[in-house]
């Protein structure tokens, strides 16, 4: 899908990745942009840069993402592609807070469920649309520093094919962001040495990236491309992998 003449919504737009897409997506020639975050503030010089319209919004709260669809549509019409990128790095073993644990399910998981819920039905009567949900390579590989992250991102890719599968076919096109280490506030996280093995992207161009891959409707985008090898020796030696996984994290638990 080409994003010109589209209009677009953006979660966690107040900073960071979702600045970039926004900013990424106006400059391809979009017809609306929507920023979307629980900061206001955050998105108002964005917001006049571009042209956007600002909605603060609680991705945590159906009812606040149902009423930014609804805001967005009022302006600009039928909403093309929802990005749907709230997202946020606890670093939490099992013994975690119930809090934490329902915070990141909160966020990374039912933020994109309350999204899905309240914009595909318009997208398929109005024959498609499209679905951009950030996840992480921790969804797909793991973070050997998290479980609360590891275990909402692995979600979130599961629910991104989920929608694939049930939708694919009445013109929902799905595509989930799986990126390492962005420049972004959250790379100074207590995890940065870890998540910076592989190098760090910079937004502009896990923004190009991800324009790229919504050109070809691929469903994984990774900006990182050596995700992909890392996937495949995963599932060739499972056990192997977990071994491995577990040198690292001795590594950093020694350090």
């Amino acid at each position: 899908m080409k994003v010109q003449d589209k209009v677009v919504v953006v979660t966690g737009a107040g900073g960071g990745i979702g600045q970039a897409l926004a900013r990424r997506f106006a400059a391809e020639g979009a017809r609306g942009v929507a920023l979307a975050d629980l900061d206001a503030s955050a998105m108002e010089g964005l917001a006049g840069e571009i042209g956007a319209l600002a909605i603060a919004t609680d991705v945590t709260r159906e009812a606040d993402i149902q009423e930014l669809v609804r805001r967005t549509e009022a302006e600009f019409g039928g909403i093309d592609v929802f990005c749907s990128n709230a997202g946020i790095l606890t670093l939490g073993d099992e013994d975690a807070a119930d809090a934490d644990w329902d915070r990141n399910w909160n966020i990374h998981v039912m933020g994109h469920v309350y999204a899905a819920r309240a914009v595909i039905p318009g997208m398929i009567e109005r024959g498609g649309g499209y679905l951009v949900n950030t996840a992480s390579a921790a969804g797909l590989l793991s973070h050997i520093l998290s479980a609360t992250y590891t275990v909402t991102k692995h979600a979130a890719v599961a629910f991104a094919e989920y929608l694939s599968i049930a939708h694919g076919e009445q013109g929902i096109k799905v595509s989930v962001l799986c990126p390492q280490a962005v420049r972004t506030a959250m790379l100074s996280g207590p995890d940065a040495e870890v998540a910076t093995l592989d190098g760090v992207v910079e937004p502009d161009g896990l923004a190009q990236c991800v324009v790229e891959t919504m050109d070809r409707e691929d469903f994984l985008i990774l900006p990182h491309p050596q995700v992909a090898d890392y996937i495949r020796m995963k599932t060739g030696d499972y056990d192997r992998w977990l071994r491995g996984m577990g040198r690292m994290r001795s590594k950093f638990d020694a350090g």
